[in-house]
């Protein structure tokens, strides 16, 4: 699971019980900012011991499966490869998916996102914006990836970009 599905159940759950991330986050101990950051899929990096806390909290357990076989497409990971391949540091998931959440490219990987949105098929990046749009409000994907190929200087919009 990713750190942004984690927040799109624990928002979930939270509303479902009618509390406010404070009351939430007074509850699991830990500050209205980290419960906010965690919900909209900006938070870098939660621990167990946090999760486990929020999850009590709402009445929920976290369980260790076996991954089932992906069914469908991980997009994330296509796109993320596909703009690693020249590179000799990868991009990571976590770097990309924040990137599309904040419209903020992170340091040093201004070369992959020119990568993505010049070289990666339109199929793709249209499953990626589609994947990581369901922890964002709708529109706000696509957005934020218009805001990052205006940064880095890209006078024409992919195809994808502009029907996305």
């Amino acid at each position: 699971m990713r750190l942004q599905e984690l927040g799109y159940v624990i928002r979930k759950a939270r509303l479902a019980k009618g509390l406010t991330q404070a009351k939430l986050a007074q509850s699991a101990r830990i500050s209205r900012t980290t419960m906010n950051q965690l919900e909209n899929g900006v938070f870098p990096d939660i621990g167990v011991n946090k999760a486990q806390a929020i999850l009590t909290a709402l009445g929920l357990a976290l369980r260790i499966e076996p991954m089932p076989r992906a069914r469908r497409r991980d997009y994330v990971r296509m796109a993320r490869v596909s703009a690693s391949v020249s590179f000799r540091e990868e991009l990571t998931e976590g770097e990309l998916v924040r990137a599309l959440l904040t419209g903020k490219i992170p340091v040093n990987r201004r070369p992959h996102f020119r990568v993505l949105l010049e070289e990666v098929p339109g199929e793709v990046m249209k499953g990626l914006v589609e994947d990581v749009g369901k922890w964002a409000k709708p529109g706000r994907v696509a957005k934020n990836f218009a805001a990052i190929a205006e940064r880095l200087g890209m006078r024409r919009m992919p195809g994808w970009l502009k029907n996305a």
